[in-house]
């Protein structure tokens, strides 16, 4: 029973990396929460990602102090799944320097998460060697997922020798790819590769990529991996339509049908995400983005952040507006409409 999640997170999953629940005021809404995380499991999540960048890194802040009641509540939503609970694969961000890392991940561990996605954002200034130690510590408490974050929103650029030797620590299960870019992405395949190990899985955080990611079959030196599945902020969104898009790739994986139809495919995923991370200002809009989305849906009270300064860029509304009304096939709406009364119960 305790590898069933480690037997789904290497067959491949969609992970929506879970968003915040406020207010227009900035109080939490715990019932809104709730919904939300009940619409990913309805929706057919593989698992969920809690405390990482989508929900906002500033939820450890004193002042808010909602880490570990978002925490306690996404795993208390994942036990009552029913039979399929033991098989959702539950990550908690883990961020901070190696003292606040240790500290969360033991939490994590407690309430039950299977591994702590490790945020390097806080050790931005230290060297390659000082990470790579940093990831041994944490992965002494509980497994955990590497992560590439892109530099735009707080990431580094880090080497494929990093990557290699990240694959030698024992307890890592999988490597989330999001620097948003093909040469850094190659170079965690072919670490990946080059480790030869088959019990770590590649998922992709590449939101502007997401379906070619998926498909591709990364071949080095003879040897062929996949990413296996995402864990995606845009994937927080839609999930229905991810969860079955995911079944789609899989399916043309198996028989080798990979047509030019799935790279226009790829290219509206990729245009309707470009709204919603607000690419065209640097990201600034990318949380607000993704609750505004979640708002109109009528899953969030507000496209509320936590820091008040942390809205919606000028234009975005209309961007959002136009992604909408063009990928209708790619949004949930008919699924959210008939249950959400059901979540929000």
């Amino acid at each position: 029973m305790s590898n069933l999640w480690k037997q789904a997170l290497i067959a491949g999953q969609v992970i929506p990396a879970c968003p915040l629940a406020l207010h227009a005021d900035g109080s939490w809404s715990e019932r809104h929460q709730r919904a939300l995380l009940r619409y990913y499991l309805a929706a057919g999540a593989g698992g969920l990602a809690v405390g990482v960048h989508s929900t906002q890194f500033a939820i450890r802040d004193p002042q808010h102090a909602l880490f570990r009641p978002l925490l306690e509540l996404a795993a208390e939503c994942m036990h009552a799944a029913g039979e399929s609970q033991a098989a959702l694969v539950r990550i908690a961000g883990i961020c901070g320097d190696t003292a606040q890392a240790t500290r969360e991940a033991m939490l994590a561990n407690d309430l039950g998460y299977h591994a702590g996605l490790v945020s390097l954002s806080a050790l931005a200034q230290r060297t390659e060697a000082d990470l790579l130690r940093h990831l041994h510590t944490v992965s002494e408490v509980m497994p955990v997922v590497g992560f590439y974050l892109q530099p735009a929103v707080g990431g580094r650029i880090l080497s494929h020798a990093f990557w290699r030797r990240v694959c030698e620590i024992p307890s890592l299960v999988a490597i989330k790819i999001a620097p948003f870019n093909r040469y850094q992405t190659w170079d965690v395949v072919r670490a990946v590769i080059e480790s030869e190990r088959r019990d770590v899985a590649l998922y992709t955080g590449n939101d502007d990529n997401i379906i070619v990611d998926l498909l591709t079959p990364w071949v080095y030196r003879g040897e062929s991996r996949f990413i296996v599945g995402g864990l995606l902020g845009q994937w927080g969104v839609w999930t229905r339509n991810a969860v079955r898009l995911l079944e789609d790739i899989k399916a043309a994986r198996r028989s080798h049908t990979m047509t030019a139809e799935w790279l226009t495919r790829n290219i509206e995923l990729t245009d309707a995400n470009a709204a919603i991370f607000d690419v065209a200002n640097q990201f600034r809009g990318c949380i607000p983005g993704i609750n505004e989305m979640l708002h109109r849906s009528g899953l969030l009270p507000s496209n509320r952040c936590l820091d008040p300064h942390e809205v919606l860029s000028a234009g975005q509304a209309e961007e959002l507006d136009r992604v909408t009304s063009d990928y209708p096939h790619l949004i949930d709406t008919e699924f959210i409409h008939t249950h959400r009364d059901e979540w929000l119960a």
